[in-house]
């Protein structure tokens, strides 16, 4: 998506343009830190973890945080799934940030901030609950409409299954490698390309994260294809690519 936007810019009149094609994998590989919006943090399927003392969070929290404080993280660590998607705050931002760079380590990819902490959000009465803490992690993945499992897209690339694998990503992503049998089609060039697909197999889509794929997912269904999208981090390196969940 980011090429793409570069060229509206282009087009819209700006010169000093650059792109981040290693894209969000490769600034959560360098440990930078990453914000989840006010919507996924109201809604989405997360651990949204307080990392401030009990009393403090039995006073005001954001609804739906599970109180871990930061003096007990390292004892909890294998209470927190590794595959969920967890999102962090406290009253310290040096805080949020160690602790964010402490479950990577461990192992859990998905870590995210509450933009501007907890000061930010409680700036909205209506943002906050009080009363006994919840300590307890109870998550369960709840995979979108459309998602094809790893498992499935795996079987697929080994010929088990009868589906085509759709590379959805730029040209220059894929010089780093790409999957031995997927066939490459750019997403903003898809809509006038539809017709190199095979319209009596399934069609399982992949970029580097999920989100262009889930696009491209949503002009096949609208041309009749049908077709799945997997949400997963693949990295290619020396020809090879890998998954990470």
């Amino acid at each position: 998506m980011s090429p793409r936007a570069a060229g509206l810019a282009k087009e819209a009149g700006y010169t000093n343009i650059k792109v981040m094609l290693a894209g969000v994998p490769a600034w959560k590989k360098k440990g930078y830190p990453l914000y989840a919006s006010d919507e996924f943090v109201n809604r989405g399927n997360i651990v949204l973890i307080d990392l401030r003392a009990r009393e403090k969070s039995r006073r005001s929290r954001i609804p739906r945080s599970v109180t871990i404080p930061f003096s007990e993280l390292d004892d909890r660590l294998d209470d927190i799934p590794p595959r969920a998607p967890v999102v962090l705050y406290s009253d310290n931002a040096e805080e949020a940030e160690d602790a964010a760079k402490k479950l990577r380590k461990e192992g859990i990819k998905n870590v995210s901030l509450v933009y501007g902490d907890l000061g930010r959000w409680l700036e909205s009465p209506a943002a906050s609950e009080s009363g006994p803490v919840v300590t307890e992690i109870n998550w369960v993945r709840k995979p979108g409409r459309g998602e094809v499992s790893v498992a499935d897209f795996t079987r697929a690339l080994s010929g088990r299954e009868n589906a085509v694998i759709l590379d959805v990503r730029t040209p220059e992503e894929c010089e780093a490698g790409a999957f031995p049998g997927a066939l490459h089609i750019p997403l903003d060039e898809l809509p006038r390309r539809t017709g190199e697909l095979p319209v009596n197999k399934k069609i399982y889509i992949h970029c580097t994260t999920g989100a262009r794929a889930e696009m491209a997912y949503r002009q096949l269904i609208k041309d009749g294809y049908r077709a799945y999208f997997l949400v997963a981090d693949i990295t290619c390196d020396e020809g090879a690519c890998e998954i990470d969940e």
